[in-house]
């Protein structure tokens, strides 16, 4: 249902995918953009990317950041159990 995506929603997504992988200054285009800080862009966009409507909006982009994610939280987990260096 996409519908249910706020405008703030959709333009967190925008960002997201247009922005090149290692550019530079993506704190400064949330802040400009969005009129929010990155903690909070990051907050929302991690809430964001677990909901249907966002899968249905881009589904590539979605799945990709699902994947990091999830590959940070593993190694995350695994470093505080002594597993990883």
């Amino acid at each position: 249902m996409l519908g249910d995506l706020t405008d703030r929603d959709r333009a967190i997504l925008a960002l997201e995918a247009a922005w090149p992988r290692h550019g530079g200054a993506k704190e400064e285009a949330i802040r400009t953009k969005l009129g929010m800080s990155p903690a909070r862009y990051y907050q929302l966009l991690w809430r964001l990317i677990d909901t249907e409507q966002a899968l249905e909006h881009d589904p590539l982009l979605v799945r990709r950041l699902r994947r990091l994610r999830d590959n940070r939280s593993d190694k995350r987990v695994a470093r505080m159990r002594g597993f990883a260096g």
